[in-house]
């Protein structure tokens, strides 16, 4: 008989062969509020009904994934417009994106009258939605007959298990039970994730369907280069003379499985074009895994800072030749100065930016714990600008001894971090568990009208820094709903976007503005900045292909390497 050979376990079980039996156990499994991992094409999905509440906090408890949004597999049928009500609204660009033959994930906005679970994307305006792409998922779904959590079976941040042993005993403690098929899964390859932003489906993940991509350079390497990417959302890059080849998403190199695919991509993409590289490409932080890793090699290294290759990455995947003025905001990136970039705007082009714009600097209180505890970032703004708030837990006073002593408190202009501070200080957030939660609820709630606050441009050389305190006294006005002051938020940083351009403008008449960095996954801010800047007369970039966020950074260490030396 052709095909896989479905497999079904459960704890202390029989295992259950054949398709038919097999796929049978696995719905009654799922019917009856159970967790299943199932056996796709790039590797194994964690699934349960998306309507049970209980089994949605299940899945989460066991995975230790209290709130990170979680995508729902639909049926075919799901597409008709009443029931796609049920589910979720997507426009008509999401829906054409859903149906392409790539079937990626994609973001669509929520429907007041849904089905699905309320912690499926708890606190968020948008939920991830997915057809079936291989004939599993047809069969599933259509003995089924309702949407399915689908998200990746993984340890967080690693890369999706692919083989039967590893699930069973990696998850064991996460599954009620497993489907496999004797189909092997060589590299693991998870879903990729779309989000409409400014009327186009942009990746925000680059994975199944979507690579490994190739991409062409204006300026070709003279030799072979690897390019290792950054340590979160990790991809890696190999140019050989024009040809840029970028892996899929491999997740966060900490996680001791991602450096095990890691290495073994590397070899990949070298036996794909037969070479040995001779030159290696990272990020110049020295602490790095991927710098560390590098160091370990015999080949010729060169460092490139964070925020340079997120605008050489869109420099260099819109082909452009001219100087370009690019914002490059993120959560975290190495500067040239020694502090923590995240609020820039660099004007030129690859191998020869230089910073023109960025935020009045502040101190992170505890470094990398302010990225998970939103209220350490607010205490820190509102202590800079001399401005009291009483919001913070027990610990605010230890916080305080160390700010004012700079004790692990570096310096920072980043816009991800200013964002986390908003949320804590509007009520949104004071702690997040997952990358970018804060920002993402802050977006979520900014459906009011828009009241932009100016923040006033000082020159400190040669740098129009914009000074963010006068926004403090409107996040934390208790006369305007949460509602209000998020969309306060976003018109402000996107009138900031206009402002420090035009400042740019009148002194070297830069026309195109690209846009680039983590920050820019937000559809509001951008959509909001691209529109201001187009009416002001910009032409405003912003990556299609490749994502806008750390996943470019591979390309665009490939880019400032060939214009450094080739």
């Amino acid at each position: 008989r052709c095909g896989p050979v479905l497999e079904f376990r459960e704890a202390e079980s029989t295992a259950i062969t054949g398709n038919e039996a097999a796929l049978a156990a696995c719905v009654d499994a799922l019917q009856t509020g159970r967790i299943v991992a199932i056996k796709g094409i790039g590797g194994y999905h964690l699934m349960c009904d998306a309507r049970s509440e209980p089994a949605v906090r299940r899945l989460r408890e066991r995975k230790h994934r209290p709130e990170k949004p979680l995508a729902v597999l639909i049926p075919e049928d799901a597409l008709s417009r009443s029931a796609m009500a049920t589910i979720a609204l997507p426009d008509d660009v999401a829906l054409t994106a859903l149906r392409s033959p790539l079937r990626p994930i994609v973001l669509a906005r929520k429907s007041p009258t849904s089905v699905l679970a309320p912690s499926i994307a708890p606190g968020l305006g948008e939920v991830g939605l997915l057809l079936p792409y291989s004939p599993l998922h047809h069969l599933l779904l259509t003995d089924f007959g309702a949407p399915l959590v689908a998200t990746s079976a993984n340890i967080s941040g690693e890369p999706v298990l692919t083989d039967a042993e590893s699930v069973e005993k990696r998850l064991g403690a996460v599954a009620d039970a497993f489907l496999h098929h004797n189909r092997p899964i060589r590299r693991p390859a998870d879903d990729s994730v779309l989000r409409v932003i400014g009327g186009i489906p942009r990746p925000l993940r680059l994975g199944r369907g979507l690579t490994p991509i190739e991409l062409r350079l204006k300026t070709p390497v003279k030799q072979p280069t690897l390019a290792l990417g950054a340590d979160l959302k990790n991809t890696i890059a190999l140019a050989v003379e024009d040809r840029v080849l970028i892996s899929p998403h491999l997740g966060d190199l900490s996680a001791p499985r991602s450096l095990e695919v890691f290495e073994q991509v590397i070899n990949d993409l070298g036996r794909l074009y037969a070479v040995t590289p001779a030159r290696i490409v990272c990020d110049a932080h020295p602490g790095y895994f991927s710098s560390r890793w590098a160091r370990g090699r015999d080949s010729e290294i060169q460092p490139v800072f964070h925020h340079p290759a997120h605008a050489s990455a869109l420099f260099g995947e819109w082909g452009l030749e001219q100087p370009i003025l690019v914002f490059t905001w993120d959560g975290v990136g190495f500067g040239e100065d020694g502090t923590i970039w995240g609020g820039e705007a660099l004007l030129g082009r690859p191998g020869q930016w230089r910073r023109v714009a960025s935020l009045r600097p502040f101190r992170l209180i505890g470094g990398d714990r302010a990225s998970r505890d939103p209220w350490r970032c607010a205490l820190a703004m509102c202590w800079e600008a001399d401005l009291d708030w009483p919001g913070g837990p027990a610990e605010r006073g230890l916080a305080r001894m160390a700010w004012e002593r700079a004790i692990h408190c570096p310096v920072t202009s980043s816009v991800g971090r200013w964002f986390d501070a908003a949320a804590a200080l509007i009520g949104v957030a004071q702690t997040q568990s997952h990358e970018g939660q804060a920002a993402m609820m802050l977006e979520a709630w900014s459906t009011a009208s828009q009241e932009c606050v100016e923040m006033p441009l000082y020159s400190e050389a040669g740098i129009w820094r914009a000074d963010w305190s006068p926004l403090l006294p409107m996040l934390m006005d208790a006369e305007k709903t949460i509602a209000e002051r998020a969309a306060s938020f976003h018109a402000s940083l996107a009138r900031l976007i206009l402002r420090q351009a035009e400042r740019v403008r009148q002194k070297y008449g830069i026309r195109q503005i690209g846009l680039a960095g983590g920050v820019f996954q937000n559809r509001i801010l951008t959509e909001q900045a691209m529109q201001l800047l187009a009416d002001a007369g910009f032409e405003a970039l912003l990556p299609e292909r490749l994502p806008v966020n750390d996943a470019a950074i591979s390309f665009g260490q490939i880019v400032e390497s060939a214009a450094g030396s080739g």
